[in-house]
């Protein structure tokens, strides 16, 4: 219907035409005494003539639509395939979209290009800055047993953390992803972020409930240990005392990774958007107490699981704790 329609109001003026134009033949017959057996079959031979025209128009007018709905699903591809044009009004208009689509393709050149450059700067920006953080580390060392360097040393891993995640990031958004998928083995990708963050978990004297469990999913291993960082990283960093346990759980269709902890938990308010991009929340602005947040690692972490064909669910309630669940569909097994 929004098709034949679009065609009324395309011919509405020679219809206009057409009325007038039998009006005034009619009257002009009627003014000749012509009978009107006569003037009514010459009006039914103009419309029947305009009826096979306007059909014979439609059916034009409804090819070309159906061509350029059909070209409109391989449009990213090119525009090379366009319909033929029906007059000069319709070929401006092809010869218009062909540039525009040759400019846009020069804007994502350009964009790529200038992604890459950064890419390529940021990663030998992180392999340098490693260097300096590598020898603060080793100074840090040597410092006499008398000299409590705790706080530093917490303070350089924090540096070398958001290093790495200013790397990860700028990997996240180019156009392809290092991923390897393969079947690994949950509970070593798990242990290997632990052991990153035990000096974290005794300077703040956190207890570590970690249940071994020999379960293999299918996944990218440095990614998914990245995602697993940033929640260990977060279940630190708003636990003043407790605990964070870590556990893995096999259903039937899915494996289960759930990482809990007893800390200050997320406000019911800020729950549904803690994974969007920025977004801290209340807890994320208490800079009082060292706790102050970027709003990027959730939001990492929501990409890179969705781009792994994992999920995620939070459950939280403010001053009770928060549960991570990263949920893997079973095409991996024990």
């Amino acid at each position: 219907m929004h098709v034949f329609l679009s065609y009324i109001y395309r011919i509405r003026f020679f219809i206009a035409f057409f009325v007038i134009e039998t009006a005034l033949l009619s009257s002009i017959m009627m003014l000749n005494n012509v009978s009107y057996e006569e003037i009514i079959y010459g009006i039914c031979i103009l419309v029947f003539i305009a009826l096979v025209a306007g059909i014979y128009g439609f059916y034009s007018f409804y090819r070309s639509y159906k061509e350029l709905k059909k070209f409109e699903k391989n449009i990213e591809v090119s525009v090379g395939n366009l319909p033929l044009p029906n007059g000069c009004i319709e070929e401006e208009y092809q010869v218009l979209i062909k540039k525009l689509v040759c400019y846009f393709n020069t804007l994502l050149d350009k964009n790529a290009n200038t992604f890459k450059e950064m890419e390529e700067y940021y990663t030998m920006w992180v392999h340098q800055i490693k260097t300096p953080i590598a020898a603060m580390k080793l100074l840090l060392q040597e410092k006499p047993a008398e000299f409590d360097v705790s706080y530093e040393q917490a303070q350089l891993f924090k540096i070398e953390q958001y290093a790495e995640m200013a790397l990860q990031y700028m990997r996240l958004g180019s156009q392809s992803t290092d991923f390897v998928i393969k079947r690994v083995n949950l509970h070593n990708v798990v242990k290997e972020a632990v052991h990153k963050y035990a000096r974290m978990f005794i300077q703040k004297r956190i207890k570590l409930d970690f249940k071994d469990f020999d379960i293999s999913v299918i996944s990218d291993e440095k990614w998914l240990g990245f995602v697993i960082g940033q929640i260990l990283s977060n279940a630190i960093k708003y636990t003043n005392k407790g605990s964070v346990s870590i556990n893995c759980e096999k259903g039937v269709s899915c494996v289960t990774l759930i990482i809990e902890d007893t800390g200050a938990g997320i406000n019911s308010a800020d729950l549904p958007r803690i994974c969007e991009k920025g977004y801290t929340g209340y807890n994320g602005h208490d800079s009082y107490n060292g706790k102050f947040s970027t709003g990027i690692g959730l939001y990492m972490c929501s990409k890179i699981i969705k781009k792994l064909s994992h999920r995620m669910e939070i459950e939280s309630e403010e001053g009770k704790g928060t549960k991570v669940k990263i949920i893997f569909k079973t095409g991996g097994g024990n």
